[in-house]
C-alpha cells in the first residue's frame, strides 16, 4: 500500500509541473521534500524557456586569445575553464542567454571600441555557424521561441558599454544591424553617453545631451536601454526620458549591499517597476552577499599564510588537502538562498512582473555562490524558489515571460516610431 501511494504521489508531482497555471497546479511546493522539490524544478529548466540576461562568453573567448578569423573556443562541448558551455546549458535549461558584448573603458577614446565589439560580435555569429545543430542567433522573442521548439540555444546579444558608438548616432543603426539588441550605456567610468556607478568624477550629472539623443535613438530602433552599471543620476534621467520600460541586465538590491552603488537601491527599483522595466539579478558573490568581500579576503589571507609558514606550495597534496577542509568550515561564498532573497525583496517592492535572471556567468570570476556555480544550476534556483512559495507561473514569469513583455513592447514601439 505505501508503495502504491508513493507511487501516486509522484505522477502528482509531474502533472503539477505541466499544468498551465500556478492556480490549478495539484502540489504545494512547500510541502515537498528537498528532493521532490528538486525533481519538480529540473523538469521546470527543461520545459521553460530560461532567458539570462548578461552572459560574458564573448570577452572569455577574447581573453582566451581566440579571434573571429580563427578557430574559435569550441563551446559546443564540454569546457575544462569558465562557466558557460551547451553541455552545461542544457543541463542547466538555459536556452537564451544574451551574449554580452563587453568592452573594457580602456578602449574608451582610443579608436578601437567599435573595432573589439564587431570582433567579439563576429565570434558569438560564427558559433552558431560552427555548430548550427546546436546553436542558433536571436533577435527577438520570437526568435527565442522558434529556436526553443528546435532544441536549439539561442544567442541573443547585448552590448555592455556604449563605448563602441564613439559618439556618433548613426553607429545605432550600425550595431541594431548587427544584431545588438539592448545596450548597457556605461560601464567602470564614465563615457560621452553618461557617469558610471564606479566612477566619481560626475562628469555629466548623469546623461550627457549625447547620452539623451542616445537613448531617444535606442527607443525608436528597438534597442534595450540597459541602466546596470550607470549612476543613480543617469538612471533617473533615463527613466525620464525613455518612452518603453528599461532594464537592468546585471544588477542586484543595494538593500543587501550597503554602499555599493552599482546595485539598484529601493527606490530605483520601485521606479523601475513604475517603468514597466525588469531587474535581472546577477549572481556575484559582490552583488548578493555585502560581507563576502570581506569573508573571502580572511579566508585567502589566512591560506596564503599557512602556506608561507609550512613552506607549501598550492599543488601540493598536503597543502591542497588543508585548503580543501578549510574551505569547507570557512566557506566564505554566498549560497542559493542569497540570490533568492534578492528575488524576494524585488517581489516586495514591486512585485513579481519586473523580475529576471542576470547572472554575469564568466564576468564575475571565482565569487558564485555555491549551489550556482555555472549554467547547469538553474534548477537549484528555482527549487529555492519554490520552497519559498512561488508558483510555476511565478517561475516562468521571471524566467522569460517578465523580459519578453519589455522586449515586445520596445519592438512594437519602434514599429510605430
Amino acid at each position: 500500500m505505501k508503495i502504491l501511494i508513493s507511487c501516486l504521489f509522484y505522477v502528482l508531482l509531474v502533472m503539477s509541473v505541466s499544468c498551465t497555471s500556478s492556480n490549478t497546479s495539484l502540489i504545494d511546493y512547500q510541502q515537498l521534500s528537498d528532493e521532490e522539490r528538486g525533481q519538480i524544478a529540473r523538469e521546470m529548466a527543461q520545459n521553460t524557456i530560461i532567458v539570462d540576461g548578461h552572459v560574458d562568453l564573448p570577452y572569455r573567448m577574447h581573453h582566451q586569445g581566440y579571434k573571429p578569423e580563427g578557430d574559435i573556443l569550441n563551446v559546443s562541448e564540454s569546457t575544462k575553464t569558465g562557466d558557460f558551455d551547451y553541455p552545461r546549458s542544457k543541463a542547466g535549461g538555459l536556452d537564451a542567454p544574451f551574449m554580452s558584448i563587453y568592452i573594457s573603458t580602456k578602449y574608451q577614446g582610443s579608436g578601437e571600441a567599435k573595432l573589439l565589439a564587431d570582433s567579439l560580435i563576429l565570434m558569438t555569429k560564427k558559433i552558431a555557424e560552427n555548430w548550427p545543430e546546436k546553436f542558433a542567433m536571436a533577435y527577438s522573442p520570437a526568435d527565442i521561441r522558434s529556436n526553443f521548439e528546435a532544441g536549439k540555444i539561442s544567442l541573443p546579444l547585448g552590448m555592455e558599454n556604449g563605448a563602441p558608438l564613439e559618439g556618433k548616432l548613426q553607429n545605432l543603426d550600425y550595431f541594431y544591424d548587427q544584431g545588438i539588441r539592448y545596450i548597457t550605456l556605461t560601464h567602470g567610468k564614465d563615457n560621452l553617453i553618461g557617469d558610471s556607478s564606479y566612477d566619481t568624477t560626475y562628469t555629466h550629472g548623469g546623461l550627457s545631451a549625447f547620452g539623451v539623443e542616445v537613448v531617444k535613438k535606442m527607443n525608436q530602433l528597438g534597442i534595450m536601454v540597459d541602466i546596470s552599471h550607470v549612476s543613480d543620476d543617469t538612471f533617473y534621467d533615463v527613466i525620464d526620458i525613455s518612452k518603453v520600460p528599461v532594464i537592468a541586465s546585471h544588477s542586484s538590491a543595494r538593500h543587501f549591499t550597503p554602499g555599493f552603488e552599482r546595485n539598484m537601491d529601493d527606490q530605483m527599483i520601485f521606479k523601475l517597476g513604475q517603468n514597466g522595466g525588469i531587474i535581472m539579478i546577477n549572481f556575484g558573490g559582490d552583488f548578493i552577499d555585502g560581507a563576502f568581500g570581506e569573508n573571502n579576503r580572511k579566508v585567502r589571507e589566512h591560506i596564503a599564510t599557512w602556506l608561507k609558514e609550512n613552506n607549501y606550495d598550492k599543488g601540493d597534496s598536503e597543502a591542497m588537502a588543508y585548503i580543501e577542509k578549510y574551505n569547507n568550515e570557512n566557506d566564505p561564498y554566498p549560497s542559493v538562498s542569497h540570490v533568492a532573497d534578492h528575488i524576494d525583496h524585488v517581489r516586495e517592492i514591486v512585485g513579481i512582473d519586473h523580475i529576471g535572471f542576470g547572472s554575469d556567468f564568466d564576468g564575475v570570476g571565482d565569487t558564485l555562490p555555491t549551489g550556482l556555480k555555472d549554467v547547469s544550476m538553474y534548477p537549484n534556483l528555482i527549487a529555492e524558489l519554490l520552497k519559498r512559495g512561488y508558483t510555476k507561473e511565478d517561475i516562468e514569469k521571471i524566467c522569460y515571460k517578465n523580459i519578453f513583455l519589455v522586449w515586445d513592447e520596445v519592438i512594437n514601439y519602434s514599429k510605430k516610431h
